[in-house]
């Protein structure tokens, strides 16, 4: 079982453009993805997103860093939806980035071309971290859009910010997955979920609930991912802790999400409920 270090990830190095018939667009294909990192808080303010008077927070910083070492994207900021998160503006990029909270400021025409065709039909990503499920978290018919993507909502925090927890992986051949092995450890915080439909899902790692304190007689899924249309969705609950942006094999899960959400590795995104029930019943009977 693995402790993890806090330390920055080592560079990894990215295929070069090629030249002669094609070469051109192979140089486009080459160069490194663009990544809109929404970081609005209009609930709870994380730290690991608080600028605190910095140009960047923590969270910023790791991305904006990783980018940089991978060489596979470059990051651009943002705590303004209602000027950044346009349809005009989402036409630069290939993937966002929430790590958000409440309901944001975007406007219903960018929504419709985000779900519907910047998503959907054009073939991007959506990351989420952490709180990007405490985003939009009403009973609001009108914000199922944003529910439905990130694909569960937040519904508190049993295990607090500094409880370490064991966390059981389930599908280890998945490139985001692959840095953990079958099972780790971690402090951070680890939220339940309302809204969670494990048909539309492939669950990629949950809580053990038999090595966690508290026990809790229900499945808590901590990452997943999932098709929609042409695009491609993951989402990860860890992040909530500063030191958790400086963890090497968190930030190399991290890379790897990129990397599959781009198609540059393969990782199947077939919904797995038979998982979240099976579970479901570990849970109970760790809970007795």
């Amino acid at each position: 079982m693995k402790m993890f270090p806090r330390c920055l990830l080592a560079a990894a190095v990215v295929a070069g453009a090629c030249v002669g018939a094609g070469g051109l667009e192979a140089a486009e294909a080459a160069k490194p993805a663009r990544v809109l990192f929404v970081t609005q808080s209009k609930g709870f303010r994380h730290g690991s997103v608080n600028r605190g008077g910095k140009k960047l927070a923590p969270a910023e910083i790791a991305m904006t860093q990783l980018g940089q070492q991978s060489r596979l994207f470059t990051v651009d900021c943002t705590q303004d939806c209602q000027a950044d998160f346009t349809a005009a503006n989402l036409k630069k990029y290939k993937i966002v980035m929430f790590y958000t909270t409440g309901v944001l400021p975007i406007a219903e025409k960018d929504r419709d071309y985000f779900v519907n065709t910047w998503l959907k039909t054009r073939g991007h990503g959506y990351i989420g971290f952490h709180s990007a499920t405490d985003t939009y978290r009403t009973k609001d018919p009108g914000h199922r859009w944003y529910q439905e993507i990130a694909g569960a909502t937040f519904n508190g925090h049993p295990w607090g910010a500094g409880t370490t927890v064991t966390i059981r992986v389930h599908d280890r051949s998945h490139p985001a997955m692959k840095p953990f092995g079958a099972e780790f450890r971690i402090k951070d915080e680890i939220y339940q979920y309302v809204n969670w439909v494990p048909k539309n899902v492939r669950v990629l790692m949950s809580l053990d609930m038999s090595k966690c304190n508290p026990k809790r007689p229900y499945h808590v899924p901590v990452a997943w991912c999932r098709d929609w249309g042409q695009g491609k969705i993951y989402y990860s609950n860890l992040g909530h802790n500063p030191a958790t942006w400086t963890n090497k094999v968190v930030l190399k899960s991290t890379e790897n999400a990129v990397r599959w959400v781009l198609n540059l590795d393969e990782g199947d995104a077939t919904p797995n409920p038979a998982v979240s029930k099976a579970e479901e019943a570990k849970a109970k009977a760790a809970a007795k």
